[in-house]
Protein backbone atom coordinates (compact mmCIF):
# COMPACT_ATOMS: atom_id res chain seq x y z
CA UNK A 1 0.00 0.00 0.00
CA UNK A 2 1.65 3.71 -1.12
CA UNK A 3 0.50 7.15 0.18
CA UNK A 4 0.89 10.56 -0.60
CA UNK A 5 3.96 10.32 1.63
CA UNK A 6 5.10 7.30 -0.28
CA UNK A 7 4.70 7.63 -4.45
CA UNK A 8 5.32 5.42 -6.70
CA UNK A 9 8.95 5.79 -7.76
CA UNK A 10 9.67 7.19 -11.50
CA UNK A 11 11.87 3.68 -11.54
CA UNK A 12 10.87 1.04 -10.09
CA UNK A 13 13.58 -1.01 -8.31
CA UNK A 14 13.24 -5.36 -8.16
CA UNK A 15 12.40 -4.86 -4.21
CA UNK A 16 9.09 -2.53 -5.59
CA UNK A 17 8.16 -4.72 -8.15
CA UNK A 18 8.37 -7.87 -5.68
CA UNK A 19 6.88 -6.24 -2.83
CA UNK A 20 3.88 -4.20 -4.78
CA UNK A 21 3.59 -6.09 -7.92
CA UNK A 22 4.64 -9.34 -7.28
CA UNK A 23 2.39 -12.36 -5.56
CA UNK A 24 5.20 -13.49 -3.98
CA UNK A 25 5.41 -13.60 0.27
CA UNK A 26 7.70 -11.69 2.47
CA UNK A 27 10.36 -14.31 2.60
CA UNK A 28 10.45 -15.25 -0.98
CA UNK A 29 10.96 -11.55 -2.24
CA UNK A 30 14.11 -11.25 0.87
CA UNK A 31 15.45 -14.74 -1.18
CA UNK A 32 15.17 -13.28 -4.62
CA UNK A 33 17.12 -10.06 -3.13
CA UNK A 34 19.49 -11.76 -1.73
CA UNK A 35 20.12 -13.43 -4.84
CA UNK A 36 19.89 -10.50 -6.50
CA UNK A 37 22.50 -9.24 -4.58
CA UNK A 38 24.82 -12.37 -5.20
CA UNK A 39 24.60 -11.66 -8.90
CA UNK A 40 25.93 -8.01 -8.67
CA UNK A 41 28.93 -9.75 -6.37
CA UNK A 42 29.84 -12.47 -9.35
CA UNK A 43 29.08 -9.43 -11.96
CA UNK A 44 32.11 -7.80 -10.73
CA UNK A 45 33.98 -10.78 -10.41
CA UNK A 46 33.62 -11.70 -14.18
CA UNK A 47 35.44 -8.34 -14.17
CA UNK A 48 38.17 -8.59 -12.43
CA UNK A 49 38.94 -12.35 -11.63
CA UNK A 50 41.66 -13.43 -13.49
CA UNK A 51 40.23 -16.36 -15.51
CA UNK A 52 41.50 -20.23 -15.89
CA UNK A 53 41.13 -23.59 -14.62
CA UNK A 54 40.49 -23.73 -10.75
CA UNK A 55 41.98 -27.54 -10.53
CA UNK A 56 38.92 -29.30 -9.75
CA UNK A 57 36.42 -30.81 -11.22
CA UNK A 58 32.62 -30.50 -11.12
CA UNK A 59 29.96 -33.42 -9.91
CA UNK A 60 29.87 -34.29 -13.84
CA UNK A 61 33.76 -34.66 -14.62
CA UNK A 62 33.81 -30.90 -16.28
CA UNK A 63 37.03 -29.09 -15.26
CA UNK A 64 35.93 -25.89 -13.14
CA UNK A 65 37.17 -22.61 -13.93
CA UNK A 66 37.94 -20.02 -11.11
CA UNK A 67 35.41 -18.11 -11.79
CA UNK A 68 32.72 -21.19 -11.52
CA UNK A 69 34.43 -21.77 -8.09
CA UNK A 70 33.91 -18.22 -7.30
CA UNK A 71 30.74 -17.76 -8.62
CA UNK A 72 29.57 -20.83 -6.30
CA UNK A 73 31.06 -19.73 -3.55
CA UNK A 74 29.45 -16.33 -3.03
CA UNK A 75 25.45 -18.16 -3.98
CA UNK A 76 26.37 -20.15 -1.19
CA UNK A 77 27.71 -17.47 1.17
CA UNK A 78 24.33 -15.14 0.30
CA UNK A 79 22.02 -17.99 0.55
CA UNK A 80 23.17 -18.91 4.37
CA UNK A 81 23.12 -15.17 5.37
CA UNK A 82 19.32 -15.46 4.13
CA UNK A 83 18.41 -17.77 6.75
CA UNK A 84 15.83 -18.76 4.65
CA UNK A 85 17.06 -22.10 2.48
CA UNK A 86 16.83 -25.11 3.83
CA UNK A 87 19.00 -26.99 0.90
CA UNK A 88 20.56 -26.08 -2.33
CA UNK A 89 21.51 -27.74 -5.12
CA UNK A 90 24.34 -26.74 -7.71
CA UNK A 91 26.01 -27.70 -10.65
CA UNK A 92 29.45 -27.59 -8.77
CA UNK A 93 28.56 -29.86 -6.37
CA UNK A 94 28.07 -33.66 -5.74
CA UNK A 95 25.19 -33.85 -3.67
CA UNK A 96 22.61 -31.84 -1.82
CA UNK A 97 24.09 -28.83 0.39
CA UNK A 98 21.99 -28.54 3.77
CA UNK A 99 21.98 -25.57 5.31
CA UNK A 100 18.90 -24.92 7.45
CA UNK A 101 16.67 -27.73 7.88
CA UNK A 102 13.85 -25.37 9.48
CA UNK A 103 13.95 -22.88 6.38
CA UNK A 104 10.96 -23.06 3.98
CA UNK A 105 13.17 -22.58 0.74
CA UNK A 106 15.31 -25.05 -1.85
CA UNK A 107 17.42 -23.12 -4.34
CA UNK A 108 18.64 -24.90 -7.41
CA UNK A 109 21.76 -23.24 -9.73
CA UNK A 110 24.06 -23.17 -12.12
CA UNK A 111 26.10 -20.29 -11.07
CA UNK A 112 27.72 -19.83 -14.35
CA UNK A 113 26.57 -21.06 -17.14
CA UNK A 114 28.90 -20.57 -20.48
CA UNK A 115 31.80 -19.80 -18.45
CA UNK A 116 34.28 -21.32 -20.82
CA UNK A 117 33.37 -18.26 -23.05
CA UNK A 118 34.67 -15.73 -21.00
CA UNK A 119 38.08 -15.65 -22.10
CA UNK A 120 36.20 -14.84 -25.88
CA UNK A 121 34.17 -11.95 -23.92
CA UNK A 122 30.90 -13.03 -24.95
CA UNK A 123 27.91 -12.70 -22.93
CA UNK A 124 27.31 -15.75 -19.51
CA UNK A 125 24.61 -16.30 -17.45
CA UNK A 126 23.41 -17.71 -13.45
CA UNK A 127 19.94 -19.95 -13.59
CA UNK A 128 17.97 -20.11 -10.15
CA UNK A 129 15.19 -22.04 -9.27
CA UNK A 130 13.52 -21.37 -6.37
CA UNK A 131 10.67 -24.50 -4.36
CA UNK A 132 8.97 -24.49 -1.02
CA UNK A 133 10.53 -27.48 0.38
CA UNK A 134 12.53 -30.54 -0.78
CA UNK A 135 13.50 -30.39 -4.43
CA UNK A 136 13.63 -34.33 -5.48
CA UNK A 137 10.65 -35.87 -5.65
CA UNK A 138 8.66 -32.35 -7.15
CA UNK A 139 8.86 -31.17 -10.98
CA UNK A 140 9.80 -27.80 -12.17
CA UNK A 141 6.30 -26.87 -12.29
CA UNK A 142 6.16 -26.99 -8.55
CA UNK A 143 8.63 -24.22 -8.34
CA UNK A 144 7.56 -21.05 -6.94
CA UNK A 145 10.26 -18.54 -8.71
CA UNK A 146 12.81 -18.69 -10.92
CA UNK A 147 15.34 -16.37 -12.32
CA UNK A 148 18.19 -15.62 -14.48
CA UNK A 149 20.66 -12.78 -14.80
CA UNK A 150 22.75 -12.54 -17.80
CA UNK A 151 26.04 -10.71 -17.95
CA UNK A 152 26.63 -8.94 -21.24
CA UNK A 153 27.39 -5.64 -21.79
CA UNK A 154 25.09 -4.35 -19.53
CA UNK A 155 23.78 -6.51 -16.34
CA UNK A 156 19.99 -7.83 -16.81
CA UNK A 157 17.98 -10.04 -14.28
CA UNK A 158 14.59 -11.47 -15.42
CA UNK A 159 12.26 -13.24 -12.97
CA UNK A 160 8.98 -14.77 -11.86
CA UNK A 161 7.08 -15.78 -8.97
CA UNK A 162 4.25 -17.07 -10.85
CA UNK A 163 2.31 -13.98 -12.79
CA UNK A 164 4.56 -13.34 -15.80
CA UNK A 165 8.09 -12.70 -16.48
CA UNK A 166 10.09 -9.24 -15.62
CA UNK A 167 13.08 -7.48 -16.97
CA UNK A 168 15.54 -5.74 -14.90
CA UNK A 169 18.99 -3.83 -15.41
CA UNK A 170 21.26 -3.41 -12.73
CA UNK A 171 22.23 0.90 -13.26
CA UNK A 172 25.86 2.33 -12.09
CA UNK A 173 24.63 2.82 -8.54
CA UNK A 174 23.94 -1.24 -7.96
CA UNK A 175 20.28 -0.89 -8.08
CA UNK A 176 17.87 -3.13 -10.47
CA UNK A 177 15.79 -0.97 -12.00
CA UNK A 178 12.80 -2.20 -14.34
CA UNK A 179 13.05 -2.24 -17.85
CA UNK A 180 10.27 -4.22 -19.02
CA UNK A 181 7.01 -5.98 -17.25
CA UNK A 182 5.10 -9.05 -18.65
CA UNK A 183 7.38 -10.20 -21.36
CA UNK A 184 5.81 -12.08 -23.96
CA UNK A 185 6.56 -14.98 -26.21
CA UNK A 186 4.74 -14.98 -29.80
CA UNK A 187 3.77 -18.24 -30.96
CA UNK A 188 5.89 -18.46 -34.07
CA UNK A 189 9.32 -18.05 -34.35
CA UNK A 190 11.84 -16.18 -36.84
CA UNK A 191 15.35 -16.92 -35.03
CA UNK A 192 16.48 -20.81 -34.02
CA UNK A 193 19.35 -21.14 -31.96
CA UNK A 194 20.03 -25.32 -32.53
CA UNK A 195 22.64 -26.59 -29.74
CA UNK A 196 24.09 -29.95 -30.36
CA UNK A 197 24.21 -29.74 -34.05
CA UNK A 198 26.18 -33.35 -33.85
CA UNK A 199 23.18 -34.97 -33.25
CA UNK A 200 21.91 -34.29 -37.04
CA UNK A 201 24.48 -36.36 -38.22
CA UNK A 202 22.68 -39.53 -36.24
CA UNK A 203 19.21 -37.83 -35.60
CA UNK A 204 17.29 -37.87 -39.70
CA UNK A 205 14.28 -36.22 -37.70
CA UNK A 206 16.46 -33.19 -35.96
CA UNK A 207 18.13 -33.33 -39.41
CA UNK A 208 14.93 -32.71 -41.28
CA UNK A 209 13.66 -29.88 -39.18
CA UNK A 210 17.10 -27.88 -39.36
CA UNK A 211 16.51 -28.15 -42.83
CA UNK A 212 13.27 -26.93 -42.81
CA UNK A 213 13.89 -23.66 -40.55
CA UNK A 214 16.74 -22.82 -42.92
CA UNK A 215 14.15 -23.36 -46.24
CA UNK A 216 11.81 -21.36 -43.88
CA UNK A 217 15.00 -18.66 -43.88
CA UNK A 218 14.44 -18.54 -40.40
CA UNK A 219 17.44 -16.32 -38.82
CA UNK A 220 20.76 -18.10 -37.15
CA UNK A 221 21.33 -16.89 -33.17
CA UNK A 222 23.51 -19.22 -31.39
CA UNK A 223 25.90 -18.30 -28.87
CA UNK A 224 26.62 -21.15 -26.54
CA UNK A 225 25.67 -19.78 -23.89
CA UNK A 226 22.34 -21.13 -22.95
CA UNK A 227 20.98 -18.10 -20.74
CA UNK A 228 22.17 -15.48 -23.58
CA UNK A 229 20.26 -17.37 -25.97
CA UNK A 230 17.29 -17.99 -24.31
CA UNK A 231 17.23 -14.78 -23.10
CA UNK A 232 17.37 -13.08 -26.45
CA UNK A 233 13.67 -15.13 -27.32
CA UNK A 234 12.77 -12.70 -24.38
CA UNK A 235 14.36 -10.06 -25.70
CA UNK A 236 12.71 -10.46 -29.30
CA UNK A 237 9.82 -11.59 -27.97
CA UNK A 238 9.77 -14.91 -30.07
CA UNK A 239 12.26 -17.74 -30.88
CA UNK A 240 13.17 -21.33 -30.69
CA UNK A 241 16.38 -22.89 -28.82
CA UNK A 242 17.09 -26.54 -28.86
CA UNK A 243 19.34 -29.06 -27.48
CA UNK A 244 18.39 -32.70 -28.40
CA UNK A 245 20.37 -35.68 -27.32
CA UNK A 246 22.48 -37.97 -29.61
CA UNK A 247 25.15 -40.80 -29.17
CA UNK A 248 27.28 -39.15 -26.67
CA UNK A 249 24.17 -37.51 -24.44
CA UNK A 250 21.18 -39.81 -25.81
CA UNK A 251 18.74 -38.86 -22.60
CA UNK A 252 20.34 -35.17 -23.82
CA UNK A 253 23.20 -33.00 -22.47
CA UNK A 254 21.33 -30.29 -19.96
CA UNK A 255 20.51 -30.56 -16.59
CA UNK A 256 16.82 -31.00 -15.91
CA UNK A 257 17.21 -29.25 -12.38
CA UNK A 258 19.03 -26.10 -12.20
CA UNK A 259 18.95 -25.52 -16.12
CA UNK A 260 16.05 -26.64 -17.71
CA UNK A 261 13.43 -26.33 -15.11
CA UNK A 262 13.63 -22.55 -14.34
CA UNK A 263 13.98 -21.86 -17.97
CA UNK A 264 11.07 -23.51 -18.74
CA UNK A 265 8.99 -22.34 -15.67
CA UNK A 266 10.02 -18.82 -16.89
CA UNK A 267 9.22 -19.68 -20.93
CA UNK A 268 5.63 -20.95 -20.01
CA UNK A 269 5.01 -17.70 -17.63
CA UNK A 270 5.66 -15.98 -21.09
CA UNK A 271 3.26 -17.62 -22.88
CA UNK A 272 5.91 -20.17 -25.06
CA UNK A 273 6.33 -23.79 -24.19
CA UNK A 274 9.14 -26.23 -23.35
CA UNK A 275 9.23 -29.90 -23.99
CA UNK A 276 11.40 -32.74 -24.46
CA UNK A 277 10.33 -34.04 -27.55
CA UNK A 278 7.43 -36.07 -25.60
CA UNK A 279 6.24 -34.11 -22.28
CA UNK A 280 6.30 -30.48 -21.22
CA UNK A 281 10.18 -30.29 -18.95
CA UNK A 282 7.96 -28.47 -15.91
CA UNK A 283 5.78 -32.34 -15.92
CA UNK A 284 9.35 -34.46 -15.46
CA UNK A 285 9.73 -35.20 -12.15
CA UNK A 286 13.25 -35.07 -10.52
CA UNK A 287 15.13 -38.12 -8.48
CA UNK A 288 18.03 -37.42 -8.82
CA UNK A 289 20.40 -33.90 -9.01
CA UNK A 290 22.01 -34.78 -12.47
CA UNK A 291 19.12 -35.80 -14.36
CA UNK A 292 20.24 -34.50 -18.19
CA UNK A 293 16.94 -34.17 -20.77
CA UNK A 294 16.61 -32.58 -24.01
CA UNK A 295 14.99 -29.51 -24.56
CA UNK A 296 13.19 -27.75 -26.79
CA UNK A 297 11.65 -24.01 -25.77
CA UNK A 298 10.52 -21.14 -27.02
CA UNK A 299 7.17 -20.26 -29.65
CA UNK A 300 4.84 -22.69 -29.09
CA UNK A 301 4.32 -23.93 -32.83
CA UNK A 302 8.18 -24.32 -33.38
CA UNK A 303 8.26 -26.05 -29.96
CA UNK A 304 5.44 -28.49 -31.10
CA UNK A 305 6.27 -28.72 -34.40
CA UNK A 306 9.39 -30.30 -33.56
CA UNK A 307 8.23 -32.06 -31.03
CA UNK A 308 5.97 -33.76 -33.18
CA UNK A 309 8.61 -34.41 -35.90
CA UNK A 310 11.13 -35.99 -33.03
CA UNK A 311 8.42 -37.75 -31.82
CA UNK A 312 7.58 -39.48 -35.41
Amino acid sequence: MTSASCPVPENLSLNYHLLHKSPAEDDLRHLIIDISRAAKYISYAIQTTETGLSGNTNQFGEEQLKLDVLSDDILRQHLCESGLVCCYISEEQKDVIELDSKAPYSVVFDPLDGSSLVDANFSIGTIVGIYKGDVIGKTPREQVAAMYVLYGPRTILVYSTGDGVHEFLLNDVGEYVLLREYLGIADNAKNYSPGNLRAVNENQAYKQVMATWMEEEKTLRYSGCMVADIHHIFSKGQGVFTNVGGSAYPEGKLRLVFECGPFAYLVEQAGGAASDGHVPILDKKITDIDMRTPLIVGSQNDVNSLAKVLAA
